[in-house]
């Protein structure tokens, strides 16, 4: 073979050699993008959890489990639309896990189900979405429910069994809202003289809360309820501003999620107590479990008990713990777990209050 010929027949082979190494580094990338993405997708940004804590601490925990992951988030706004065309895009994208804490956890089903068709999986999170989820974390929402039930009591003490209590219930739309109802009255009912009024809030939205406080206050005069069961911090905080309108004080009032403005009310008195659910381990849960599916991993360990929706049976599921935060535990609960430090509390206007409660 003459000089010539050989330099042409080693180019042409160089030349080849590339495009096949470059084709399969396109290839590659392109199946790792779609291989490695997963997709988070919360409801709403007014609750001050999903922003600072959950989103914070999935993407965190991902990133130690896999360098090659690639978190795909977006915040829905309470708006189901939105999260639909969230969750479409995320499938159409090639996402194959998608942990989702739907804003409508009915709607979801058919994106769900269309989604698990081409193998998508979904992680129910912190909210049980209807559709063939593939794994569900959250709590424990009776229990939860029983907890503020059992703290109303508590704050009632011997007043319980005269005491008129209004219920603010959480959103209709929220699968949870039913569960935390259904344990509040499960110790409540008999326990208290009277449920002397009962709402359902769509939305959860804190001026609606406020607003049927208000009207509650009008309807049943000031002196004609003992104390408020609030499915949640923000709707408390509704609560407590009609309230403080009203002139009235030493009213027992509840909520959960154990949010900084109603740990701070805890300090004021404007609130008595809250609910503390640890969402670390909840979100660092679900970013594992995100992790296996995507591997093709067994999520038995994260997962050891079940749950079912209307939907579906036997959902591998995780359900944490929670507990009731008052002014008197709040060092040993969430300031002790660095969810909400004294400094963030106990700003200058409650400098006075935190120091009287040993808060430094």
């Amino acid at each position: 073979m003459n000089a010539t010929l050989r330099r042409i027949l080693t180019g042409a082979m160089a030349l080849s050699l590339a495009a096949t190494m470059a084709a399969c580094g396109n290839e590659d990338d392109d199946s790792g993008a779609e291989q490695e993405a997963i997709g988070l997708l919360l409801p709403e940004n007014k609750a001050v959890r999903y922003e600072e804590f959950d989103r914070r601490i999935i993407s965190s925990r991902l990133s130690t489990l896999c360098l090659e992951c690639t978190l795909e988030y977006r915040n829905a706004g309470a708006q189901t639309d939105i999260q639909k065309r969230q969750f479409e895009a995320l499938v159409k994208k090639g996402v194959k896990v998608i942990i989702l804490d739907p804003v409508d956890a009915q709607a979801a089903r058919s994106w769900v189900d269309a989604a698990a068709r081409k193998g998508v999986k979904v992680i129910a999170y912190d909210r049980l979405a209807e559709g063939d989820v593939a794994a569900y974390v959250s709590y424990d929402n009776e229990k939860i429910g029983q907890l503020q039930g059992k703290a109303i009591l508590a704050a009632l003490g011997s007043q319980a069994a005269a005491a008129d209590v209004v219920m603010l219930n959480g959103s209709p739309t929220d699968p949870n809202a039913p569960s935390f109802k259904k344990g509040a009255h499960d110790v409540l009912d008999g326990k208290v003289h009277k449920i002397v009024y009962e709402a359902d809030i769509p939305g959860w939205a804190a001026a609606e809360a406020k607003k049927k406080m208000t009207e509650v206050i009008k309807s049943q005069g000031p002196a004609g309820f003992d104390a408020v069961y609030s499915a949640n911090d923000g709707m408390a905080g509704g609560a407590a501003e009609a309230l403080k309108s009203a002139g009235l004080k030493n009213v027992t009032l509840g909520g959960q999620d154990a949010e900084l403005p109603a740990l701070q009310r805890l300090v004021t008195g404007a609130q008595t107590f809250t609910i503390y659910k640890q969402v670390r381990p909840e979100a660092e849960t679900a970013a594992e479990i995100a992790f296996r599916l995507i591997r093709g991993k067994s999520i038995k360990s994260l997962a050891p008990a079940t749950a079912d929706s209307k939907s579906k049976t036997g959902i591998p599921a995780r359900l944490f713990d929670a507990q009731i935060v008052t002014k008197e535990n709040m060092e040993d609960t969430v300031i002790r777990d660095g969810v909400a430090p004294a400094n963030w509390i106990c700003t200058k206007e409650l400098a006075a209050a935190c120091k009287s409660l040993g808060l430094n």
